[in-house]
């Protein structure tokens, strides 16, 4: 596994963060760092048409060694990490042979990777495990992924007794900015499904995600001098909040779970003159989906008209924007792709846990863009922080899970069932 960790670690060290206020692509230019080594690295362990275009998309391509016709099958991930929190000079620290208890982060900061508060780490005891410093978010999303599928590939090549048909892989700048399927040339990937490596702990397999919007509202405002205000001041932080008390208060991030939807209110910046506020809308549910977006709409317009007559405009103007889809809608119809992968799972002993995804990934976009693209586990958790970590072991088996996937779809019938005679 060293090689897993060797490989993991060169990766992490790069800062990727992406930037949401830029509007270049890749939005931030660290990230061609990282795509430029993934393009030398694909190119040295024998991957043919290796790419990258002039937005940091990398495209490469491993041969079929086969003659039968198989399907060409491909797995993406991104090479971007949040902005959420620093990316910026990762130091991994590895712990060998879990012992189940409290992980000191940081002595001189008091942070601490406590297992009582993050009960998962305790199904890892045992294990190795690579963590933060507890200054900055690790990078397993999605440079675990990245790590699987390039170490996949390089023991495919290595061993040519696995057969297989064609697989493409793809790497993406900026999916965690929403962007990362944007530019994607699915015309040119040339696949008839892929995968995203891109999930969390290790089994994760899910094929239904958010439908997703971004809202940004402006309230407007009135500066009076306030020993001169009655009647006359506008105060646009209050109107802001008398916005946000309207939203139901228990559907929320923290108090929804499963296929529960909610409101986020993530961005508060105000004045007397001028607020806005942004926030994120999710719902499994297409038409649950598109009403929150209309309890947004009424609720503006409940605002607007307590103040027509004193403001004399529209007090609050809202921008109401889709980010992404459910892609259940385009995977169900060809559900013997994540079925390929429940099998891959089953055959490795790895007991898959298939559930929606509270969140998205470049696979719902691609979905929609006629690549379907279920996600399969990469074996981090707690992504975006400080506490972030992944097992070495769930990284192992994310790999064989991607070799296994590519030796049953050169199957006859993808190993899922008997042929029977005369059929």
């Amino acid at each position: 596994m060293q090689d897993i960790i060797d490989r993991f670690v060169s990766y992490v060290t790069i800062d990727t963060e992406s930037n949401p206020n830029s509007e270049t692509t890749p939005s931030t230019e660290k990230q061609w760092v990282l795509a430029n080594k993934l393009v030398e690295e694909l190119k040295a362990i024998g991957m043919q048409d290796v790419t990258i275009n002039d937005k940091a998309y990398i495209m490469a391509t491993l041969p079929s060694n086969v003659e039968h016709e198989v399907p060409t099958i491909g797995f993406v991930s991104h090479f971007d990490t949040s902005p959420d929190f620093s990316g910026a000079n990762v130091k991994p620290q590895i712990i060998r042979d879990y012992d189940g208890k409290d992980i000191v982060l940081n002595a001189e900061q008091n942070i601490v990777l406590s297992s009582n508060y993050f009960k998962d780490l305790l199904q890892y005891k045992g294990q190795t495990l690579i963590t933060t410093d507890g200054t900055t978010l690790l990078g397993a999303d999605d440079k675990a992924g990245i790590t699987e599928i390039v170490t996949a590939m390089e023991f495919l090549i290595k061993n040519p007794e696995i057969k297989h048909g064609k697989i493409r892989v793809g790497f993406t700048p900026d999916e965690e900015i929403g962007r990362g399927a944007h530019f994607f040339d699915v015309e040119k990937f040339g696949a008839q499904w892929a995968y995203t490596m891109d999930g969390s702990q290790i089994g994760e397999l899910e094929y239904e995600n958010f439908n997703a919007a971004g809202a940004k509202i402006t309230f407007k405002g009135k500066s009076v001098h306030p020993g001169y205000a009655k009647g006359k001041m506008i105060n646009s932080m209050l109107v802001a909040n008398s916005f946000i008390i309207e939203l139901p208060s228990d559907e929320v991030p923290e108090k929804t779970r499963g296929y529960q939807g909610f409101y986020h209110v993530h961005h508060f910046n105000g004045s007397i003159e001028e607020t806005v506020v942004e926030l994120i809308i999710r719902d499994h549910n297409s038409k649950k989906f598109e009403k929150r977006k209309e309890k947004i709409q009424k609720i503006a317009s409940k605002i607007n008209k307590k103040f027509a007559k004193q403001f004399g405009e529209d007090i609050v103007v809202t921008e109401i924007k889709d980010q992404y889809y459910n892609m259940k809608e385009k995977v169900l119809p060809v559900k013997h792709i994540v079925d390929i992968a429940e099998k891959a799972m089953r055959e490795l002993n790895i007991k898959p846990i298939i559930k929606p995804i509270r969140g998205g990934t470049d696979g719902s976009q691609l979905s929609y863009m006629g690549l379907p693209c279920p996600n399969i586990f990469a074996g981090g958790h707690n992504f975006h922080g400080k506490y972030e970590y992944v097992p070495v072991e769930s990284m192992q088996k994310a790999v064989e899970v991607i070799v296994k996937i590519a030796e049953l779809t050169a199957l006859p019938n993808f190993g899922l069932e008997p042929i029977k005679k005369g059929k």
